[in-house]
């Protein structure tokens, strides 16, 4: 069994017509309701019905949040590795046919990004590639957890979906996180967007969380690219696939991102306007059906926006950021995924962090190998 069996018993239409069907009645009640929300009361808190509750729901995720993680955020960076990708993918910089310049870091560009990421004592560390199976393949990924592993406390992945002898590979080389993102659940307009390479398997990226679960990954991350579809459908499949890990992986920790499509070399507009209320009510939706998941927030948001979601269920963020492999150390200009909207320093977002009341976390966890 995996997550596709599950999924195949939704349809996209039937999950939006659940959504816009709701009334007061269900908001009130999946606000209420005192035990674990399941995926009805999910649909009900990003229903068009909950807006007037918006107010309430941000407190309850408040509350929820304060509870299972106290006053603190973490801290994590992403170090780009390259930029090489054998895709296209209409909504992304390094998308194939973009005809920019690509590089790919070798061992000693790579220590060069550490020796400056460190500078700043981030200890999590996201290493990003573009879907290069020949240049950055399981080979290069296992050379590179080698080379940043000594450096930091926890080191993970967001690259293209491998199989689960390769997770299983890169996991004994110090990998305890992967975030891999569905970009939408739209089956059927998501090969539009992926018109070449091995991203266009709808399915078998629609698996790899399940792989990844059976290899034994610490944490997962999961999530849609918002601008591409309707947010509220991609949202509530977001939450099913959610709630079926949680249920069949129990020893793993969850993640979820919500990443708004944002402008890029060659990439196309946003098809559906998130607002940025919106983008409130899905993290408080988030929340209040999960008080455990982690909720991470990127640089893509802009800084005073990025300062007011902190209180309403952000666990982690990232800071000082760069899109582009060798951008915190090699001065050579090479095609970014993205352009970032918050562009302080670290320094200025650790203060707001402190500003705000909350303790900016550098190092959550070791993992202990035997």
């Amino acid at each position: 069994m995996s997550f596709l069996s599950v999924f195949e018993q939704h349809t996209w239409e039937g999950m939006a017509e659940r959504i816009n069907g709701k009334q007061a009645a269900d908001v009130e009640r999946a606000l209420d309701k005192p035990g674990k929300r399941d995926l009805d009361d999910f649909c009900a808190l990003i229903s068009p019905a909950a807006t007037p509750y918006l107010e309430r729901m941000a407190q309850l995720s408040y509350r929820l949040t304060r509870k299972r993680f106290g006053n603190t955020t973490q801290l994590y960076i992403p170090m780009y590795l390259s930029n090489e990708c054998h895709n296209i993918c209409t909504y992304c910089g390094f998308s194939v046919d973009n005809k920019l310049k690509r590089r790919t870091l070798t061992r000693e560009q790579v220590l060069q990004e550490v020796e400056a990421i460190k500078a700043h004592r981030f200890e999590h560390l996201l290493m990003v590639t573009g879907e290069a199976h020949r240049t950055v393949g399981v080979d290069y990924l296992e050379q590179a957890l080698e080379w940043v592993r000594p450096h930091f406390s926890s080191l993970s992945l967001e690259v293209q979906a491998l199989d689960q002898a390769d997770y299983e590979r890169l996991i004994k080389k110090g990998l305890d996180s992967v975030l891999l993102y569905q970009e939408t659940y739209h089956r059927d307009n998501y090969r539009q967007y992926h018109p070449k390479g091995k991203k266009r398997n709808f399915e078998y990226r629609l698996e790899t969380p399940d792989r990844l679960g059976r290899a034994g990954i610490h944490r997962i991350g999961l999530g849609a690219l918002l601008g591409l579809e309707d947010w509220r459908t991609d949202a509530a499949f977001v939450a099913l696939h959610l709630g079926y890990l949680e249920r069949r992986y129990w020893q793993t920790k969850y993640s979820i991102s919500l990443p708004r499509l944002r402008p890029a070399e060659g990439v196309q507009s946003p098809n559906v306007v998130v607002t940025d209320r919106d983008f409130v009510q899905m993290i408080c939706a988030y929340r209040i059906y999960s008080e455990n998941v982690e909720i991470s927030l990127s640089t893509r948001e802009r800084p005073e926006f990025r300062d007011h979601l902190l209180k309403l269920g952000i666990t982690s963020m990232s800071a000082g950021s760069k899109t582009e492999p060798g951008g915190y150390a090699i001065e050579e200009e090479a095609l970014e995924q993205f352009e970032i909207s918050d562009d302080r320093s670290v320094d200025e977002v650790v203060a707001m962090i402190r500003r705000q009341g909350f303790d900016p976390v550098w190092k959550d966890w070791d993992s202990v190998l035997g």
